[in-house]
């Protein structure tokens, strides 16, 4: 009799041992997509051009409803009245056609998964947007999907300067900055031009519900007419809404929160080492804006990359 229970004893230790082995040595599987939120109702807003590829959201983030504006074919199922503005037309259409239906919670997302402004170390879409953390957006109402810095914060234009100032380098930049005085009196009829404006760059960030119902629907029709109407170029007058959103969504003319609690409480990356416009690792401002041919697996010099996120045939980055 205990001869048999110490069998059954040492049969069962073995298995248990097993059972542990094969746990720790085992691959693990590929990532589940997150960014759910139970209960409550997600849009993710994409403005998309004919050539570029949507899947891999509706792929990784099945549980959102897909709002995919297709801005230069006018047959698509959802498109603007005339691409112009870069994001900002296909952005305030949504806004405008679904203001009395409005989910809980809206993206506005640029449509390739591969973007040099994408606020992960690999220029990851699926890494910023698989972190969201929902009950601080809830909280923040609006929210940049960039923590970095660079480009935009703390001062990316100085309107009363600006505006008279004559600026060398890129044409757009000192279009933009010149006009944004003008522009931002049309925009926000009777608010003082601030002496500094400051946001993360471009143009990506999510907003509740209620955020964007704080704005009566007639004022998102007033910016929309006035970009059809501009006789600012495309580039310059996306870029002065890109500028803008954060004060549209009721945030002070400088909004650049502190690296290290962005990172925490957006994306539940709280144990970094951070400064108050970066945190190490995180970001790095690439050498181009458009991302090598086969990234991520292929680096800037052609050599091969380690990539640890999820990635199937044909999702690495082409080059149109």
């Amino acid at each position: 009799m205990l001869a048999s229970r110490s069998r059954t004893l040492l049969a069962g230790i073995v298995i248990l041992i097993f059972i542990i082995f094969y746990l720790q040595t085992s691959p693990s599987p590929t990532p589940k997509p997150t960014g759910r939120v139970k209960g409550f109702r997600v849009d993710a807003v994409v403005v998309q051009l004919k050539t570029e590829d949507t899947t891999w959201l509706k792929k990784y983030f099945p549980q959102w409803n897909h709002k995919i504006y297709v801005v230069d074919d006018p047959k698509a199922p959802l498109t603007v009245t005339k691409n112009k503005g870069r994001e900002s037309m296909a952005y305030l259409t949504y806004i405008i056609d679904n203001y009395d239906s409005l989910p809980d919670f809206v993206l506005f997302l640029h449509s390739q998964r591969w973007q040099w402004h994408n606020d992960d170390p690999d220029y990851d879409g699926y890494g910023v947007l698989s972190r969201l953390q929902f009950p601080y957006i809830r909280e923040a109402g609006f929210v940049n999907l960039r923590c970095a810095w660079v480009l935009g914060c703390p001062a990316e234009i100085r309107p009363l300067i600006d505006s008279s100032r004559k600026m060398d380098g890129d044409k757009v930049t000192a279009a933009y900055k010149q006009a944004y005085q003008t522009e931002f009196q049309v925009l926000f009829p009777g608010v003082t031009v601030p002496e500094t404006i400051g946001a993360a760059c471009c143009a990506q960030f999510t907003a509740t519900r209620e955020k964007i119902r704080e704005r009566p629907m007639s004022d998102y029709i007033r910016y929309r007419e006035w970009l059809l109407d501009t006789k600012l170029e495309d580039g310059v007058s996306g870029r002065i809404l890109e500028y803008s959103w954060h004060m549209i969504f009721g945030k002070e003319a400088v909004h650049c929160p502190n690296a290290k609690e962005c990172y925490c409480r957006l994306f539940g990356l709280c144990q970094l080492q951070c400064q108050e416009d970066q945190c190490g690792g995180r970001y790095t401002l690439p050498p181009y804006s458009t991302l090598p041919n086969g990234w991520p697996l292929i680096d800037w010099d052609s050599s091969p990359r380690e990539f640890r996120g999820p990635l199937d045939k044909g999702e690495q980055n082409v080059r149109p």
